[in-house]
């Protein structure tokens, strides 16, 4: 199966030529690299979110096949959709789903299901390829979409994907896609991020679902983010440092109602 691009042209540009252009002015080339097993990204148009996007993906090595976590936001397809064949049309070129590595984590978890249908018109992994592929051009993917759901759902899933890697006996980043907290005033946004941030970088999971609740954090992400934690946890992470933060209100100049962004590493 071909996923072909939804958002090319509206969160990212659509022509392969303006694209590599746009990407080139936010990844520095010559930043020095480090070795990770995670990454939170956002997910956001890049005139919003590409500064965020582009300070990690400057920092941080990729490797050959990179498993990226998204959330559900069209409530198509499985709860827990994980695509095991087939690619993803970019203007940059196509990107190919590692079958083997998919199969394997399928088969480790009994919440995650073969399913297309989510991934169709879901935003949250597409907006990462781009700047995979500026970064390594045959770059591959496992790309899992995360619907709602408790910290021991999302720590099972995260315990299969540690599994399959070991047994493949492979080192693969693990992306999870997550935009902040969403239209609150900018302080306001802030405060509530920082909650959820200084859970993250305690490598809690179940700490940041608590948090997400108990201030009412409108985190679109913290699935994917639980999941990821979980799994690098068993990998062998021990930390986690904030590489980038800002809002929606940082780029447009409008602080009144912002959408928060974070870019996290962990090591």
């Amino acid at each position: 199966m071909i996923r072909r691009a939804q958002v090319a042209g509206q969160f990212y540009p659509a022509g392969p030529a303006v694209l590599r252009k746009q990407l080139g002015g936010l990844i520095e080339k010559r930043a020095k690299k480090q070795d990770a097993w995670g990454l939170v990204l956002p997910h956001a148009g890049y005139i919003y979110s590409g500064k965020v996007a582009g300070a990690c993906f400057s920092q941080v090595k990729l490797t050959k096949t990179v498993i990226v976590l998204g959330p559900n936001h069209t409530g198509m397809g499985k709860p827990f959709s994980i695509m095991t064949e087939g690619s993803w049309q970019m203007p940059m070129g196509n990107v190919e789903i590692d079958g083997l590595l998919a199969k394997r984590i399928l088969n480790q978890s009994k919440y995650l299901q073969q399913d297309t249908e989510a991934h169709l018109y879901e935003h949250s992994i597409e907006v990462q390829l781009p700047f995979m592929q500026y970064n390594l051009a045959e770059v591959k993917i496992v790309p899992i979409i995360v619907s709602a759901a408790d910290f021991e759902t999302y720590d099972e899933v995260g315990q299969a994907i540690a599994r399959a890697l070991k047994q493949a006996n492979l080192n693969c980043l693990i992306i999870a896609s997550s935009d902040m907290t969403h239209y609150q005033p900018q302080e306001k946004a802030k405060q509530n991020d920082q909650q959820a941030i200084e859970a993250i970088l305690k490598l809690d999971a179940k700490e940041l679902l608590e948090r997400v609740e108990r201030f009412n954090i409108t985190m679109c992400g913290y699935g994917p983010v639980a999941c990821m934690l979980s799994a690098a946890r068993r990998l062998g992470a021990k930390s986690a440092r904030l590489l980038e933060y800002q809002t929606s209100g940082d780029a447009s100049g409008d602080y009144s109602s912002v959408v928060g962004y974070a870019g996290i590493v962990i090591k």
